[in-house]
């Protein structure tokens, strides 16, 4: 595998360790986080990956920008934005498969992506709104997932193939969850672990009976 913490401190539009960015997430409720890695522990804690923690367990919708470059009235327009956007639109209920070994990381994708991907277009949207083209779009093509862990400094020691020969072995499920929540985050890393601080939360609300769709 591939350093991910190396990739994305070298990418065309870095995010270098330390540095603070504004991120939005669907969050797996404690109660469900156990559901989502526990049983892969075997697979994630190999050498040359980066397990992530429980509480650290996210589904990105949108990596905004560096936080330090929009002011705090900024900041406050787009969550306002986003919130007026998502009154109506209901919680997001995404079905995880079973993991994937991917090139850096273990990840379980999610489906279906079109409700998710409603909301990294409006996440987008109310963030050009406000800061125009200031930050480039992250990602540039969506899709929902949860990444259990990453590749790190000695990702050349973990063996693709010996992962999945590993993870042939785990009897492991789907698991189905209902986001109602959309998280704003602030949000870095270390070069081993993504951890953040928790900046706003925006509801989405369950449709009520006789309620009208804009």
């Amino acid at each position: 595998m591939e350093n991910f913490f190396e990739r994305v401190t070298t990418r065309r539009h870095p995010w270098p360790p330390g540095r603070r960015d504004l991120h939005w997430h669907l969050l797996p409720p404690p109660d469900a986080r156990d559901q989502l890695g526990e049983p892969y522990q075997a697979l994630t804690h190999q050498p040359g990956l980066e397990p992530v923690p429980p509480e650290w367990l996210h589904v990105t919708v949108l990596h905004a920008g560096p936080q330090r470059d929009a002011s705090q009235q900024e900041i406050t327009e787009m969550t306002a934005r986003v919130r007026e956007a998502v009154a109506r639109t209901g919680p997001v209920t995404l079905t995880f498969a079973r993991p994937a070994i991917g090139t850096v990381a273990i990840e379980r994708a999610a489906r279906p992506g079109t409700p998710a991907r409603r909301l990294w277009d409006v996440t987008w949207t109310a963030t050009t709104d406000v800061v125009g083209q200031r930050w480039p779009l992250q990602p540039t093509t969506y899709y929902p997932h949860v990444s259990l862990a990453y590749a790190g400094e000695r990702a050349q020691h973990a063996d693709r193939g010996t992962l999945k020969q590993r993870l042939a072995d785990i009897d492991g499920g789907e698991v189905t969850l209902t986001f109602d929540t959309l998280a704003l985050v602030s949000q870095w890393h270390d070069g081993r672990h993504i951890v953040w601080e928790h900046l706003a939360d925006v509801p989405l609300p369950r449709r009520t009976a006789g309620s009208s769709r804009t």
